[in-house]
């Protein structure tokens, strides 16, 4: 039997999560960095909005300099998430709110993948060639990022993670 959603009150937290994602990260701020290829020397896009665009550049011209920089190896983090994340983000969404099983697994393939990225790109901006200058502000602002993965791998532990064990669903047999 599916637990309900009203039951499953900690879920809220990651369909907030991936609905933000879905909505504003991915095909906002990451979306930008594969739409302006230069951002020293561009014209606004139609997408996305030109008010976004200016805050992800302050961000990086402020805090973050690989965000700038745009390595390939970068780029291909931003793919991998406007390609594959963003569509199960959406699924994601659906799957917690109507408490469905099959979104086990690429919970699972997504916490790996978004550990490995971010990890990746924390080393970068650490020891790589364009180092963020407030190392620990980039790491905070990237936490809920770091963080997740692990609370969907926790979440995801059992074989049905979104019904009732069979053993609790089960009435307690009547003794005399």
């Amino acid at each position: 039997m599916t637990v309900p959603l009203r039951a499953r009150r900690y879920d809220l937290f990651f369909i907030a999560f991936f609905t933000v994602n879905a909505l504003l990260i991915t095909y906002i701020v990451d979306l930008e960095q594969i739409v302006v290829r230069d951002p020293a020397n561009f014209d606004y896009p139609v997408w996305p909005p030109s008010g976004a665009i200016d805050l992800v550049h302050w961000w990086g011209n402020h805090y973050d300099p690989l965000l700038m920089a745009r390595p390939p190896f970068w780029q291909m983090t931003i793919w991998i998430d406007l390609i594959f994340f963003g569509p199960f983000y959406f699924f994601a969404v659906y799957a917690f709110i109507r408490g469905r099983d099959w979104i086990k697994v690429p919970a699972l393939v997504w916490s790996g993948t978004m550990l490995a990225n971010v990890l990746i790109i924390l080393m970068d901006e650490r020891y790589g060639v364009t180092p963020a200058p407030n190392f620990a502000l980039v790491v905070a602002a990237n936490a809920m990022w770091l963080i997740t993965p692990f609370l969907m791998m926790w979440r995801m532990r059992r074989e049905h993670p979104f019904t009732v064990p069979a053993a609790a669903a089960e009435p307690a047999p009547v003794t005399a």
